[in-house]
């Protein structure tokens, strides 16, 4: 992703309404220094980020007598970038609350914004649910982009077939190769279908005390399979564009979800391609096992795998060892990268 050029002028407005927000969070952190020495906070407890606004959070209490609260919570300036799924330390103040600290992460899922800067966008997460649907079309490449992102994060990816009801005799030819491909790879897979509720259970028990959370393009299903594993959270479902036949997005900020029996589950904003161009060639080849396992094997150091001789890669293609269409989705994954920057 090329940055984009602005001239003097929005240079100008852009420095001041960073200096405006700093400004702003200077005054804030004085009120809270104030408040802490006036001694009008209470005393430190444990909370879970449960979702994000701006420079709030909402926080649920985790300990005392009010233990499963949710407190909108203000965040001090120093603290960094917070999300949904952090562990944090809070202090209650007399109209909100005020998060002090924040505790260590195992894991987080970055993602460039708008700007071309690289953000968490949820934390401590153990399993990332790549959801594809019989519609929309899921595209292999998207899948592996998925893929390449989840390995690069060190967080488990788990591919889940929705919408199974609609499978017949024609979409099921070119969908049931492609998850055996995935399988053959060591990667789980499910299906599900919330009209029948097909897969349901199995998929419950999957995430039963893990923290997960659904990622995939716009209208493959995510909030519907939400609302029905979590009956009560009823988030905003999206219908397919009768055109395009690719999904409205409708979810807006990421946000934490209890399993009755045990487990959480994060629900992030739709992501229609997940852009990797802040990533080296050595992460996205990480991102395919089966490639990755041939790293060092080809003649020259500098190989690109495209028509050198003694090429690893390529001589495992002739063979077949290596599927053409994963091969293939590694090169274009390359390229769109070299084109991005």
């Amino acid at each position: 992703m090329a940055k984009r050029k602005v001239n003097r002028r929005q240079a100008w407005r852009i420095n001041k309404i960073q200096e405006e927000r700093a400004a702003r969070a200077e005054r804030r952190d004085a009120l809270i220094e104030d408040k802490l020495e006036g001694g009008e906070l209470g005393p430190e407890q444990q909370g879970l980020i449960i979702s994000h606004f701006g420079r709030q959070v909402d926080v649920e209490v985790l300990e005392g007598e009010h233990q499963g609260e949710i407190q909108r919570c203000h965040m001090r300036t120093h603290l960094g970038q917070l999300v949904t799924g952090d562990r944090v330390i809070w202090r209650r103040s007399a109209d909100s609350g005020v998060v002090v600290a924040a505790q260590e992460r195992h894991s987080e899922l970055l993602r460039p914004n708008n700007h071309g800067e690289l953000k968490p966008v949820a934390a401590n997460i153990d399993f990332i649910v790549i959801v594809i649907a019989v519609e929309p079309y899921a595209h292999a490449n998207l899948i592996d982009r998925y893929l390449v992102a989840a390995e690069a994060s060190g967080i488990e990816p788990v591919l889940l077939l929705n919408k199974a009801d609609l499978l017949d005799d024609n979409n099921r030819q070119r969908l049931a190769p492609l998850l055996e491909q995935y399988r053959y790879l060591g990667y789980r897979t499910l299906q599900a279908s919330t009209a029948s509720s097909h897969g349901l259970d199995a998929l419950k028990a999957l995430l039963a005390d893990h923290i997960s959370v659904f990622v995939g393009q716009s209208g493959v299903g995510k909030s519907s399979l939400i609302n029905s594993l979590l009956p009560g959270a009823d988030l905003k479902t999206g219908a397919l564009s009768e055109q395009s036949r690719k999904g409205r997005h409708t979810t807006t900020t990421a946000r934490l979800f209890h399993f009755p029996e045990g487990g959480d589950l994060i629900d992030s904003p739709g992501i229609r391609e997940f852009a990797l161009w802040h990533m080296t060639e050595d992460q996205v080849l990480e991102g395919f096992r089966e490639l990755a396992a041939l790293r060092g094997y080809c003649r020259f150091r500098d190989c690109r795998h495209e028509h050198e001789p003694g090429c690893a890669f390529l001589h495992a293609l002739d063979e077949g060892l290596i599927s053409e269409s994963r091969f293939n989705s590694y090169q274009q994954i390359l390229n769109s990268m070299q084109d991005s920057r």
